[in-house]
């Protein structure tokens, strides 16, 4: 008997599709050790069956260490990589179950990865093409119902062109650059150290370098505040001199000698009312920079934990660029459908009771998917920080639908002997949508006791305060998107692995993010002898050519020749200048090397003890680096990532190192054998 052969990306989706569909409960069966499902819907016989993300990538036509890398050629992943052998089962599930298959239909993720995903599938596997597309944005069962009714009769051929132009694109770019990194530091030094950098990083890694050069160039300019501290009935008043920075020591002195043993009088007071409006509901930019912000959870991993919570359900697609929830998703059943949890259901009753339901939409559209929103879908079983994540998603778009909150900002101007002081408050009259976004909302009450002009207040002290002014603030793995997003680097699901990558070469450390000396190094040996590798207006030029296929103003061949040509001549300069490039980057990988394993000083001998690893046992050591003069060494935990804190310990004052496991919280580890925090660290092991 044919069937119907739907396709999706991931497994939990086949089974949250094949439930929605079925007249009655599905049949699960197995081939190749992959489950899929058997169900009939309106009387017609469908399986339901599933890839595991992209089963196919590029390679190389024919193996080279020769760059540009332009021949190449989709494979399967299972025969391409190792790591990816998993995928076979996959690749030969889909086979099979396509061989009695009289129609196909793609329900991969409704986006650009989905459709070159199926496409490839559709291609190589089924050998077909076209096939039948569902559209959704959630897999709850009324959406997928509705998805399989309205599903168009082909895919989305044009975006995947534009899915397959990036993948080529970057695998040129990407390939390209990082082998002529490598090779130039092999040819210069014979020395074998794996570089990379693309389309993307480059740009992202240049922008965090000419952060640390404004860092670096800064010069701290010395000022002067004059700070009053007052009392009004016990109430606390902060006002500061209405100059504010004062940059001449001269100038400061003479104020301060001024006001001292006068009188403190209210010489104005203003009050003013304005409405601060509600949020917008939450694009995947702004969730990672917001579950940063309150929850600090890394962009990478909340993407991670808003998948897990899309495929379980529970949230609409999130690897959107919208902030807009349009009228059509029926806002009245997503808040009544929260009045269920408990935790919600008083909010969810205020708005419901309210006269208008609108939420307070953004101006970023999608044309694929609306802003993430929770399905109302009852949770289960969801761990400590997918709970977290979840309510911030569900009280950021409850709060979207609340009124606007009111305050009051009050302007207090203080006279001490005709010199003006100032102190400024604000104070919440209606909470607004405060209530629905407790305790993620970012303003803090400022009180100004309520005082009449001419009225003395009670001064407890004048301070002159030298201070002197900041250098810029370094990225943040949420700032860097937010920039790279605004310059139109990168794509809302690469952005956060593009900033992980930077990390795992060593050219970036820090939760605030610094460049090593090897990410200072690339790039200006780069810009030196090769700029338009890290050019961030050619990548964007490219982004935009790629939206134009999507619009079908352009083909993949016109845009990739284009790239060829722009790639030729990048890479013909690279070679020109190889051995200087591969020297300069050798010597920066040699110093970050010491500056990252650099643990502390040998007490024995004054030396610098490093983080060492033994390949022969796979296990890291504490060494000298004055060896074999010195032969001072210490083990550490096993079975775990160790990284040095490069401080001392308090109780013995020995170096220190930072012990990682896999699910425990991780902690710091005293090199000295005999300390007394070892029974702490003991008591964690058997924990």
């Amino acid at each position: 008997m044919t069937y119907t052969l739907v396709t999706t990306e991931k497994p939990s989706a086949a089974q949250k599709i094949a439930l929605a569909l079925a007249d009655k409960k599905p049949t699960k069966k197995t081939i190749h050790g992959v489950a899929y499902y058997e169900l009939f819907h309106n009387g017609e016989k469908i399986v339901v069956a599933s890839a595991a993300g992209h089963l196919f990538t590029l390679s190389e036509k024919k193996k080279s260490s020769n760059y540009p890398v332009f021949e190449i050629h989709w494979v399967p992943s299972y025969v391409y990589s190792k790591k990816a052998k998993f995928t076979k089962r996959f690749y030969d599930s889909l086979k099979s179950l396509s061989k009695n298959a009289s129609s196909f239909i793609n329900a991969c993720d409704v986006d650009i990865e989905g459709e070159l995903i199926f496409k490839n599938i559709l291609t190589y596997i089924y050998e077909k093409k076209n096939a039948n597309r569902m559209y959704f944005s959630t897999l709850t069962k009324q959406d997928l119902l509705n998805s399989f009714s309205s599903m168009k009769p082909d895919i989305d051929h044009s975006l995947a062109e534009a899915g397959e132009t990036r993948h080529m694109l970057d695998y040129f770019w990407g390939i390209s650059s990082s082998r002529a990194l490598t090779n130039s530091i092999k040819n210069a030094t014979k020395h074998h150290k794996i570089m990379s950098t693309g389309r993307v990083q480059g740009p992202a890694l240049k922008m965090i370098v000419d952060k640390e050069r404004e860092i670096k160039a800064f010069k701290a300019t010395p000022y002067w505040e004059i700070e009053l501290t007052a009392s009004h009935e016990s109430k606390k008043i902060i006002a500061n001199h209405a100059d504010g920075k004062i940059f001449e020591k001269e100038k400061a002195t003479s104020i301060f000698k001024n006001v001292q043993e006068k009188k403190a009088l209210v010489s104005n007071l203003e009050k003013k009312e304005y409405k601060q409006l509600p949020p917008h509901p939450f694009d995947l930019t702004g969730l990672q920079i917001e579950s940063y912000r309150v929850l600090r959870i890394s962009p990478k991993e909340t993407l991670e934990i808003a998948q897990s919570l899309y495929l379980t359900g529970l949230i609409s697609y999130p690897r959107t660029s919208s902030n807009q929830l349009p009228t059509s998703l029926n806002y009245q059943s997503i808040i009544r459908s929260l009045e269920k949890q408990q935790k919600y259901k008083r909010l969810a009753e205020l708005l419901l009771n309210g006269e208008k339901l609108f939420p307070n939409n953004g101006k970023k559209s999608d044309p694929a998917h609306p802003a993430i929103y929770p399905t109302g879908e009852i949770p289960e079983k969801l761990s400590e920080r997918e709970i977290k994540v979840y309510d911030l998603i569900v009280k950021r778009t409850l709060a979207t639908f609340a009124a606007p909150s009111l305050r009051q900002s009050t302007s207090l101007e203080i006279d001490v002997d005709k010199e003006k002081f100032v102190a400024n408050g604000v104070t919440t009259l209606q909470k607004g949508w405060y209530e629905f976004y407790e305790p993620y909302v970012p303003y803090k009450e400022e009180e100004i006791p309520a005082l009449q002009r001419g009225q003395e207040l009670n001064i407890e002290k004048i301070s002159m305060l030298d201070k002197e002014t900041q250098p810029p603030k370094r990225y943040t793995p949420a700032s860097i998107i937010k920039d790279l997003e605004k310059k139109g680097l990168g794509t809302k699901a690469t952005r956060s692995a593009i900033i992980d990558t930077l990390y795992d070469r060593h050219y970036t450390t820090n939760e605030s993010i610094e460049a090593t000396n090897l990410g200072l190094k690339t790039i200006e040996t780069l810009e030196k002898y090769c700029p338009e590798i890290i050019d961030e207006k050619l990548t964007k030029h490219f982004e935009k050519e790629m939206e134009l296929i999507q619009k079908n103003k352009k083909n993949e061949t016109e845009i990739l020749n284009e790239a060829k040509e722009v790639l030729v001549k990048i890479f013909k300069t690279f070679k020109e200048n190889e051995l200087k490039i591969g020297a300069a980057l050798s010597e920066a990988n040699i110093k970050t090397a010491d500056e990252q394993n650099y643990v502390g000083i040998c007490e024995k001998c004054g030396g610098a003890l490093r983080l060492m690893y033994s390949k022969k046992n796979s296990q890291y050591f504490v060494a000298c680096s004055s060896y074999p003069n010195c032969k001072n060494t210490f083990s550490v935990p096993k079975q775990a990532l160790i990284k040095p804190t490069r401080d001392i310990c308090k109780e013995c004052g020995f170096s220190t190192v930072l012990v990682i496991r896999k699910g425990k919280r991780p902690f710091t580890y005293c090199l000295n054998k005999n300390c007394k925090t070892k029974e702490e660290w003991r008591k964690s092991v058997i924990a």
